[in-house]
């Protein structure tokens, strides 16, 4: 059977992170994730996932989630879960990731 590149016979991920990586033109009235941050707190956490050997999920960019002015906002999947990144939040992220409860504290709460 062939394997990927991480050595995997099977696709697929446990969980997949999408992180909006949009960017708008300066001065746009919505923002955008990109200008809040929202690849370093990607990186930051994948790169915090892998330490832990966490090698069932993927983190990754997205392309516009739509919701920039509350960003820098998340995906996670198969769940379907929306979620509000910071540099405070990524250790709970981290905790869900590993299998941990839900970080329901940075929900989106889209109103």
């Amino acid at each position: 059977m062939a394997l990927d590149a991480k050595g995997r016979s099977e696709t697929g991920y446990r969980m997949h992170v999408f992180v909006c990586g949009h960017e708008r033109p300066a001065g746009s009235a919505r923002g955008c994730c990109m200008e809040k941050g929202s690849l370093d707190l990607m990186r930051e956490l994948k790169m915090m996932a892998k330490d832990a050997g966490i090698d069932d999920i993927r983190v990754q960019k997205s392309g516009c989630l739509d919701f920039c002015e509350n960003g820098p906002s998340c995906v996670i999947y198969p769940q379907g879960e929306w979620y509000k990144l910071s540099e405070q939040s990524l250790p709970s992220f981290l905790d869900y990731l590993k299998g941990g409860n839900a970080p329901i504290e940075h929900k989106m709460l889209l109103e």
